[in-house]
């Protein structure tokens, strides 16, 4: 072989390493881009909201603010992102609009327009359980322009390498993972109504709707806390009476998750029965609805505390400080009690109704009214003065309970 031929096959030779050695660049990289954040979703909160990222890998990420305009950036890398994501913002009150841009060949940025000043609280990764995959969340809460500014720079970035003991399953000792966490329990508030000077409904024949709610509230806080899930308050546990607005109080002192008021209804139509569940409406659902809320919230003239007539204001500001997200999920407890209730006792036609209860009117607490039935009737107050009754619907309403968290626990991770 002469040495011009040795020379062309060198030459080829070489070519062909540095062919092969491009591909194995390129399949590495692929590789490396594999993976996809799919979808992404955006849940309001009272203040704050929930972006959850969802992916077929995990991935590493930086999220920072940056000012001029106001922004929330998110860059991700080794992963792809689809573009539909730009689409997906949910409406809410903190980000208006989302843009997506390449930092560099190794990085995806996702930029989110904040239409009022926020901080970012958490971001973390979810690892794959039940129906759910790769999961990056960012809990960002609104703030002052102050706490905003001092929050601006990569300096302040939250990434995959922090909170490790908080977020990451790293470096657990087998202890450790032999201790499976205690969830925290749930705080739920409830409302017996009326109570001392103020009897509530007269039954057919002279019961006190305030001894009938008492002794409810008392046989659902043994149930509930019987199932370990649950710390329960009761706003009254004697025969006391307490006005509407401090009742609300007393949910907000002890950040209720949840809070129901229980009734027992009458009607000068002694025929009249069933069950049915109120939540807030500034406008109520029906006449017989506005007349049931303007007959409870008199209540509070038995004290000589006329909030009717002197509290009009705070009780409208009330109104208005409540907030979407809360009578939303007031809704959502009512349709599990609806659902629950129906298989055990008789319910009225359009069991879920509204009306502008001064009880239900906590701005952050999700609040719901239960008349548990209508005590005027012969039937039903026989029923309501049994506890193997009031027992059943204890039963029924701890399964909305549970039904109820179960759900928020999944809406919120979505």
């Amino acid at each position: 072989m002469n040495k011009t031929l040795q020379n062309i096959l060198s030459f080829f030779r070489r070519k062909a390493l540095s062919l092969s050695l491009v591909l194995l660049c390129l399949l590495l990289s692929f590789n490396s881009m594999a993976g996809e954040i799919q979808s992404m979703r955006i849940g309001q909160g009272v203040g704050n909201v929930r972006i959850v990222f969802d992916a077929d890998s995990s991935f590493e990420y930086k999220a920072f603010l940056l000012s001029s305009p106001s922004r929330l950036v998110v860059d991700v890398y080794n992963i792809d992102v689809d573009p539909k994501i730009e689409k997906q913002v949910a409406k809410n009150n903190i980000i208006s609009s989302t843009r997506l841009g390449n930092v560099d060949n190794s990085a995806k940025r996702i930029v989110f327009d904040l239409a009022k000043p926020a901080i970012i609280k958490k971001a973390f990764m979810l690892a794959p359980q039940s129906n759910f995959g790769w999961r990056f969340v960012i809990d960002v809460a609104i703030a002052s322009e102050r706490e905003f500014k001092g929050k601006v720079g990569t300096g302040y970035a939250f990434t995959s390498s922090d909170n490790p003991k908080a977020y990451a399953k790293k470096s657990r000792s087998s202890s450790d993972k032999a201790k499976p966490k205690k969830s925290a329990q749930k705080v739920i508030v409830l409302d017996p109504g009326h109570g001392g000077k103020d009897p509530g409904a007269i039954g057919y024949s002279g019961v006190y709707e305030k001894n009938i709610t008492l002794a409810m509230g008392k046989e659902l806080k043994k149930i509930l806390e019987r199932s370990g899930k649950y710390k329960v308050y009761l706003t009254r546990s004697t025969d006391i009476f307490i006005p509407l607005r401090d009742r609300v109080k007393i949910a907000r002192k002890y950040k209720a998750d949840l809070f129901l008021s229980i009734h027992a209804d009458s009607a000068k139509n002694r025929s009249a029965k069933g069950l049915s569940v109120y939540t807030l409406s500034e406008t109520a659902s029906d006449k017989e609805a506005e007349a049931l809320a303007e007959r409870e919230n008199k209540a509070d003239v038995v004290a000589g505390l006329n909030l009717v007539e002197h509290s009009k204001e705070v009780s409208d500001i009330l109104i208005n400080l409540a907030q979407r997200e809360t009578m939303n999920r007031s809704s959502e407890f009512a349709t599990f009690m609806v659902k629950e209730m129906k298989n055990s006792v008789k319910l009225v036609d359009n069991t879920h109704r509204f009306a502008g209860f001064a009880v239900l009117k906590a701005p952050d607490v999700p609040s719901v009214l239960l008349e548990m039935g209508y005590l005027s009737n012969s039937t039903e107050e026989r029923l309501l003065k049994q506890q193997t009754y009031r027992r059943k619907l204890a039963n029924a309403t701890q399964k909305a309970i549970d039904d109820y968290f179960d759900n928020m626990q999944h809406a919120s991770l979505f």
